[in-house]
């Protein structure tokens, strides 16, 4: 059997008058991400950790921001072409394990839904994806509510 695995972390700058996806759930909130896509800071660290478990580059390499096509798209469309990817390599998602780092809105009422549409991208079990919300303690851009980050640590199996 060989294991494979793979870290990916992702930030964006948060603004007033935007939709805030995280996890593929819109989290009730005046601001949100900036980025040519939605924006959704946990499905695109997945998308890096899983891209790098097999040395597939990131996320930027398959999905650029100067290319037009992908203006605004949701990330679960990402997730679900990396998981092409992942499952043409020939491997399968044993476990992802995640943190989101945001002073507000709150994350951890949105888990459980996260946790679903995750699963349900990478063809696993919800309890084979850990999802864990943490604040800066108001330090930095991240503590003081412009920017939230996420990383993921993801575990590929080739049975």
């Amino acid at each position: 059997m060989d294991i494979r695995i793979g870290f990916g972390v992702d930030v964006h700058r948060l603004e007033e008058g935007r939709q805030f996806v995280v996890g593929g759930v819109v989290l009730p909130s005046s601001f949100g991400a900036v980025g040519h896509s939605d924006a959704d800071v946990l499905l695109h660290a997945i998308c890096d950790g899983l891209l790098g478990a097999l040395n597939l580059r990131d996320i930027g390499y398959h999905f650029s921001d100067t290319d037009p096509q992908y203006k605004g798209i949701d990330s679960t469309i990402l997730l679900e072409n990396v998981m092409k990817l992942v499952s043409e390599k020939g491997y399968r998602v044993s476990n992802i394990d995640c943190t989101v780092i945001l002073e507000k809105p709150k994350v951890n009422p949105h888990i459980p839904e996260m946790q679903t549409i995750i699963a349900r991208l990478l063809k696993v079990d919800d309890d084979r994806i850990s999802i864990k919300a943490t604040t800066h303690e108001k330090v930095d851009s991240f503590g003081e509510g412009k920017a939230v980050k996420a990383y993921a640590v993801c575990l590929l199996m080739n049975p």
